[in-house]
C-alpha cells in the first residue's frame, strides 16, 4: 500500500513541475528583465517604474568613462598658512608625511598632532617634511592655522598647513594619497612620500609598531639619501 502512495507522490510532483514549466514557457512572457514591482536603480540613480520596464531600459553595453574635462589629479596647490601657496613642486626633494585633520577636532587631531610634533623634534634639521592639510577649509583659514600650528610649536620650514577648497582637498586625499576624506572627515593614518613624490606606505599612527616602523622608514630614506 504504502508503495502506492509513494508513485501516487511521485506523479503528482511530476505533473505540478510540468504545470510551472509550460507557464513560463508560453508565449509572450519573458525572463529578460526583473519582476513586475521590484525596485530598479539605473546608473543614474534614478528610480524607474517597474511596470513599464523593458529589459533595454537596464541594459548597460557602453562601458563608464571619467569625465573628459577632468583629469585624475597627480599634483596639487594648496595655501600654506603663511599665505603662500605650496604645490607638489615645491615638496619634491625631500621625504615628507601627509596628514589630514581640522582645527576644531577635540581629541583625536589634537593626539595626531601631537605624534607630529613628535616625529618634527626627532628629524629636526635632516630634511624631512610634514604636511597637513585641513578638512574642514571653511574653518581653517590661513590665519586660524597660525594660531593653530603655534600651540605644538609648529616649524613654518618644516611643518606646514595648508587649505584651500574642499572638493578639491576631498580630490587631493582620493587621487593622489589615496585616503577617504570629507568635511570634518579623515583617517588616522600618516602617507610617507619619498623625495621623488612615490608614495612609500601608509602607517597608522595610533599602533606603536606601525609608528615606530614610521620612524624606521624615514630613517632609512635618509640613509640612502646621505649615500646617493
Amino acid at each position: 500500500m504504502k508503495t502506492f502512495v509513494h508513485i501516487g507522490l511521485i506523479l503528482c510532483t511530476g505533473v505540478v513541475l510540468g504545470l510551472i514549466t509550460r507557464h513560463f514557457r508560453s508565449p509572450g512572457r519573458t525572463m529578460d528583465g526583473p519582476p513586475p514591482g521590484e525596485v530598479v536603480y539605473t546608473n543614474d540613480n534614478a528610480v524607474i517604474d517597474n511596470d513599464t520596464l523593458s529589459p533595454e531600459d537596464v541594459a548597460n553595453d557602453t562601458p563608464s568613462k571619467p569625465p573628459e574635462d577632468v583629469a585624475w589629479l597627480s599634483e596639487f596647490e594648496l595655501l600654506e598658512r603663511s599665505g603662500e601657496l605650496v604645490s607638489t613642486r615645491d615638496l619634491k626633494g625631500m621625504p615628507y608625511v601627509v596628514s589630514f585633520f581640522f582645527s576644531t577636532c577635540p581629541s583625536i587631531c589634537v593626539s595626531q598632532n601631537q605624534k607630529l610634533k613628535e616625529l618634527q623634534d626627532e628629524f629636526e634639521g635632516r630634511g624631512v617634511r610634514f604636511v597637513a592639510i585641513s578638512v574642514d577649509p571653511e574653518t581653517d583659514t590661513p590665519e586660524v592655522l597660525r594660531e593653530y600650528a603655534a600651540r605644538f610649536g609648529a616649524d613654518e620650514d618644516q611643518w606646514l598647513f595648508l587649505t584651500g577648497e574642499l572638493n578639491y582637498i576631498r580630490r587631493i586625499g582620493a587621487e593622489i594619497f589615496q585616503q577617504p576624506v570629507n568635511k570634518q572627515f579623515h583617517t588616522e593614518r600618516f602617507v610617507l612620500v619619498d623625495r621623488q613624490g612615490k608614495i612609500e606606505g601608509f602607517y597608522n599612527w595610533p599602533e606603536k609598531r606601525q609608528f615606530a616602523e614610521l620612524k624606521e622608514s624615514i630613517e632609512s630614506m635618509l640613509d640612502q639619501d646621505a649615500s646617493s
